[in-house]
Parts: C-alpha cells; structure tokens; sequence
C-alpha cells in the first residue's frame, strides 16, 4: 500500500523537467511530458492500492492497415488492465491538433473493440 506522502512526493514532477526517463515501481520508462508521468504515477497508485491489476506505457503500436496517406499508426500513451482482466486504453493530451485528433477517430474506427480514453486538463485539474 502506499501513503498519501508517497503518491504526492511521486507526483511532483520536477521544474524545468517535462520529459525524460523516470523510475516507477521497479520500472523505468521514458515520459514525453510531466502529465503523462503524473498520469502514471496515478495508475501506479491504482496499482498498488489493487485497484488494477497492472499498466504499461506505450506497450502496442496500432496500425491503419488501409490509409495511404497522412496518419498511419497510434501508439496510445497507456495500457491498463482492470481487476475482471479486461483493459483499456489511455491517451494523455494537454492539446488536441488536427493529427491528434485524426489518429484517435482511426483508433476508434478500425479497433471499435478497443475502449479509449482521452485524459485531457480537466482531469489534472480534478485529480
């Protein structure tokens, strides 16, 4: 189980540090921005309070087998497993652009039995 302290120390990203390779658990892994390394230190918190049962950060590439141009993959942010051993996906985005927003609705229009879930500011902002 985990503190209150020890999730907050873990949250508190570093200043001047958005991205870079950071330790969770035993793991180490490399974040693109301090809300994806919150967000994980969130599901690491899950985890170890066995609310999950595991996470991974960016574990599968998905491809859009048929598009010839523009956007031809997603690599979402997070793999989460739930406790009755289904998962779901997590993309972390401070700002939404066009491609951002392409790769999503492929994501859901070739993988419709993928579930998604877009955490944006309003999230950080509650949590």
């Amino acid at each position: 189980m985990i503190t209150v302290t020890e999730y907050r120390s873990m949250t508190q990203a570093k200043k001047g540090k958005s991205q870079g390779w950071r330790i969770l658990g035993s793991r180490k892994f490399y974040f693109r921005s301090k809300w994806e390394y919150r967000y994980a230190c969130h599901l690491e918190f899950l985890f170890r309070c066995e609310l999950i049962i595991a996470w991974d950060h960016e574990p599968k590439t998905f491809w859009f087998e048929n598009i010839k141009r523009g956007v031809r993959s997603y690599l979402p942010d997070f793999r989460v497993e739930r406790l009755n051993s289904t998962h779901y996906w997590v993309e972390v985005k401070g700002y939404m652009d066009a491609k951002s927003k392409t790769k999503i609705k492929r994501f859901r229009k070739y993988y419709p039995e993928e579930e998604l879930i877009v955490v944006d500011a309003k999230w950080f902002k509650r949590n």
